[in-house]
């Protein structure tokens, strides 16, 4: 999600109301187990005050915000039954959207590779790409691009992986950009809290994999471009979220040592390129926080690096000209939640000079997942400065996209929805990817 801080929690024996949306015969004992302190999301109102102004006065009263909420009548924010009070004291209401987290079915087993009902942990993603890769010598490479922070500082901590996926041929799936093939990129929980986007990835290559001369659709796109899939941009954090398999704990930044503590510590990654990046974006204790200076994270560096590597620069840096015509690829990251396609520019109001093309894509991708298609701060007054998909398009001049899956209310609300909403994720976002990767050939027609 394009925001986010955590909100303390008090005990109380109250019974949570049901989510909107929620099925009535859901087991409102068991989703108040699952959240003993009323955890919840809200949506936090004052019908006379900008959104963009309401986001900026929650953040200095140490709300948690939820990114873009699904109003622009107000901001959507996690807490407790605390929450609603704390609004009352500041002239605001608050109203209850959606638990936060979910009983998992009893039958569920954790183990070493998937947690809260079957996502899969950092662990699981790096044993499924190598599987991958191995069963599938024709169609697939793995390349590491970079480190998390933690490795670079010898306390364990992750490679960074990114998984190429073509119909291989000489030249193909190498980290260059010379070879003919136009290349789309996936990648997700670069916030790693935002559980669903890693799933999607993993699905998606399982998808390609298992279908190629199967299915004329996964066929054509693997004759004739590279997909590359960074599953998991935030090993680290993932780690942490996934460290209690029924509650995941809601890290979003990574676990860069910074004098925070708990969920507050580590450096916002989709705020920390140095396209656009703000030093205002928010304190070290920030879930905004983009760091001690651009590009200052060994996850942005490799990710960068390797972006580099595998796109031309077709853009000069100037934020107003535009990339030229025989620009090949698209770049897509995933991000929950708000039910929003989000293109160029995210980090101002002002089209960008591709702005009918990039929309273009956006607007395909909206036809399949019947989400809002948007950019600059969506009509809501927040925006995204030191974000990736803005890097990729200013630096590069390759369209780059994020959506942001699933809604506010109901059991597939929020960051940590249900294991079973995978399965609508899916069947709404999997042609959506698909119609952003086969743009990649000629993006700017």
């Amino acid at each position: 999600m394009r925001t986010l801080l955590a909100v303390g929690a008090a005990a109380v024996t109250v019974a949570l109301p049901l989510a909107t949306g929620q099925s009535a015969s859901a087991d409102a004992a068991a989703v108040a187990l699952a959240n003993p302190n009323g955890e919840a999301m809200y949506l936090v109102q004052e019908p006379g005050m900008r959104t963009g102004h309401l986001a900026t006065l929650l953040e200095a009263n140490g709300f948690d915000l939820a990114g873009h909420g699904d109003s622009a009548l107000g901001v959507g924010v996690l807490g407790d039954r605390t929450t609603p009070a704390r609004a009352r004291a500041l002239g605001l209401t608050a109203k209850y959207m959606a638990p936060q987290y979910h009983p998992v079915d009893p039958s569920f087993q954790a183990n070493a590779d998937t947690y809260y009902g079957g996502y899969h942990t950092s662990a699981g993603h790096e044993r499924h790409n190598a599987a991958v890769a191995s069963a599938h010598p024709t169609l697939v490479r793995k390349h590491t691009i970079g480190q998390s922070w933690k490795k670079t500082q010898g306390q364990g901590g992750h490679d960074i992986e990114a998984v190429c996926i073509t119909k291989i041929t000489s030249g193909d799936c190498e980290l260059t950009n010379t070879n003919k093939k136009p290349k789309f990129t996936l990648m997700s929980q670069i916030h790693s809290r935002e559980l669903a986007s890693g799933e999607l990835s993993y699905m998606f290559m399982d998808q390609l994999v298992n279908n190629y001369g199967k299915d004329s659709e996964v066929t054509a796109l693997l004759d004739s471009t590279e997909v590359w899939v960074i599953p998991i941009a935030n090993p680290d954090g993932v780690d942490v979220v996934s460290s209690n398999s029924s509650r995941p704990v809601l890290q979003r930044k990574n676990l860069h040592e910074n004098g925070c503590s708990g969920t507050q510590i580590g450096t916002d990654l989709n705020r920390n390129s140095d396209y656009h990046w703000d030093k205002n974006q928010g304190g070290k204790c920030s879930e905004t926080y983009p760091g001690t200076g651009p590009d200052s994270e060994p996850e942005t560096q490799g990710i960068e690096s390797f972006l580099k590597r595998i796109y031309r620069d077709t853009k000069p840096d100037a934020d107003n000209t535009p990339a030229s015509k025989d620009t090949t690829g698209v770049f897509l990251t995933v991000h929950a939640y708000a039910q929003l396609n989000i293109f160029p520019y995210g980090w101002t109001n002002n089209n960008a000079p591709n702005h009918s093309d990039l929309k273009a894509i956006a607007d395909a991708m909206g036809a399949h997942n019947r989400y809002q298609v948007v950019h600059g701060d969506g009509g809501l007054n927040y925006f995204a400065p030191g974000a990736t998909d803005d890097w990729i398009y200013g630096r590069l001049g390759v369209p780059g996209y994020t959506i942001e899956i699933g809604p506010g209310t109901g059991n597939c609300a929020g960051f940590t929805p249900q294991y079973s909403c995978m399965q609508s994720f899916w069947k709404l976002n999997y042609p959506a990817y698909m119609a952003a990767a086969k743009a990649a050939a000629k993006p700017y027609k």
